[in-house]
């Protein structure tokens, strides 16, 4: 590691406190790497690469480091500049506590980010973090307050949970979407967290400090969508007020404005949206001028919007300036292995105060498995919801409190997930010997004696057992 901190590059308060502080750090650490200004590794020592899994740790070196570590948040470390103090990251089913901290070279450009793992194991943090999470929910409550207030996002891409490849992907393409100031279009089936999405990608982009909008196509009465999107100018018609009111596209201005159930837009107003898109203008309605509007416009459906363009109740042209970059959110069908992380997040955020901490046994989720999910997450939080409210004070959600609230009719066939009958103990150990017997005679071409003899018992004893068996 010494080469990141030779002569020419020793200056700066922060590269000095770091190289002070890096022995005591790698000596209490469980493991420690280095990246570049690229992110790409540059040095990791042997207790790191233990950790990882690999053999030689030569052979990482110059790899981008979210290759090795999919995870990691270094390149936001040499991206920001910001250190990540003990951040909890999932790694292989292993959650570890990390600290990264970038340094500098002597202009004070960022010349990369070191990070140490200082524990692989946290149970003996329990305590901690069972404070940390406390502390984290009542800062998100407390931004979800604000944004209420500030029309500003309640959810970022950590309140999207799952971890299985179609939840990794569909993150990916949400970070890909956020350093692009391009329309996104959001599809997947209704209970997805298409909404949260939306919110995350505005959170990580370059709008993020400005309005996000959000006006559900479905919910608002046709008679009133132009003057919900484009505004009402004074007097407009009877009974208007007499100032003027803003539209979402106003409201919006400088920030993003997110089209849910954009598949539900009538055709008449779906080529004044076209039109406000390409021009970056709108005409309040009872008004002869325009007003310039700046928005990034996010949509989702969950209607197949090809088959209504062939049926022309969606305009094509629309479509393909709403479905710039696409995003497809899977159902919950299709992504079970979330099921776990999903179940522990939900429940760790159930509302129901400190004092109450509930579980779901291995057993409960293979239960959750079996269902069908036609409402997706929104179902499963109703489903263990009621789950809750219907248990025993203190007590796991186990199958049996699983079966009880989950809805009949949309069961799963897959004998993977269903949980098999249990037979008595009596006639499993009986079926286990008799196949060890068989096994036995097998190996030993018929030869009785010699088969007892592998099995360790006497040949009377043998005997005895095959005699039961015929």
């Amino acid at each position: 590691m010494t080469e990141l901190f030779s002569e020419n590059n020793r200056s700066g308060l922060t590269r000095d406190l770091i190289q002070a502080l890096f022995p005591m750090f790698e000596e209490a650490s469980a493991g420690a790497i280095a990246v570049d200004r690229e992110s790409r590794i540059t040095w990791i020592n042997s207790s790191y690469a233990h950790l990882l899994g690999l053999g030689n740790p030569e052979t990482v070196i110059g790899k981008p480091i979210r290759q090795v570590i999919p995870q990691t948040r270094m390149p936001e470390v040499v991206e920001t500049g910001k250190p990540l103090l003990l951040d909890i990251m999932e790694h292989n089913k292993q959650q570890l506590v990390v600290t990264r901290l970038p340094f500098y070279d002597d202009d004070g450009q960022i010349m990369g980010a070191v990070a140490f793992v200082l524990y692989d194991d946290l149970q003996p943090l329990t305590p901690l973090v069972a404070k940390y999470r406390r502390l984290h929910q009542d800062l998100a409550a407390a931004r979800k307050a604000l944004a209420k207030k500030t029309r500003g996002t309640r959810y970022n891409l950590a309140d999207f949970v799952g971890a299985s490849p179609a939840a990794l992907e569909v993150k990916r393409r949400a970070r890909l979407a956020a350093g692009r100031d391009m329309p996104i279009l959001i599809r997947g089936e209704t209970g997805t967290g298409k909404e949260v999405l939306a919110q995350a990608i505005h959170a990580m982009s370059g709008r993020a400090h400005q309005p996000f909008v959000g006006v559900n196509l479905a919910a608002v009465p046709e008679n009133l969508l132009e003057a919900e999107f484009f505004g009402v100018a004074p007097g407009a018609y009877t009974g208007a007020d007499k100032r003027t009111r803003q539209g979402k596209f106003q409201l919006a201005n400088g920030g993003s404005l997110f089209l849910d159930e954009v598949g539900d837009m009538p055709l008449a107003l779906q080529a004044k949206l076209l039109r406000a898109l390409q021009e970056g203008e709108v005409e309040p309605l009872g008004s002869n001028s325009v007003t310039a509007v700046d928005v990034r416009v996010i949509a989702a459906t969950s209607r197949n919007l090809e088959a209504m363009i062939a049926e022309g109740s969606f305009r094509s042209d629309l479509y393909y300036r709403l479905n710039v970059m696409e995003i497809t959110i899977p159902p919950l069908r299709d992504r079970l292995p979330d099921l776990g992380v999903l179940c522990e997040d939900i429940l760790e955020n159930n509302g129901q105060g400190p004092e109450v901490r509930r579980e779901i046994t291995d057993a409960g989720v293979a239960a959750l498995g079996s269902y069908d999910w036609p409402g997706n997450v929104r179902e499963l939080r109703n489903v263990l919801e009621r789950a809750l409210t219907m248990g025993e004070d203190g007590g796991q959600l186990d199958a049996n409190a699983i079966f009880r609230v989950l809805p009949r009719g949309g069961s799963r066939p897959d004998p993977l997930l269903v949980l098999r009958p249990v037979k008595s103990l009596a006639k499993t150990l009986a079926n286990a010997e008799a196949q060890a017997i068989e096994e036995a005679l097998v190996a030993s071409r018929g030869n009785r004696t010699r088969a007892a003899r592998m099995l360790g018992i006497s040949r009377s004893v043998f005997y005895e057992k095959l005699a039961r068996m015929s």
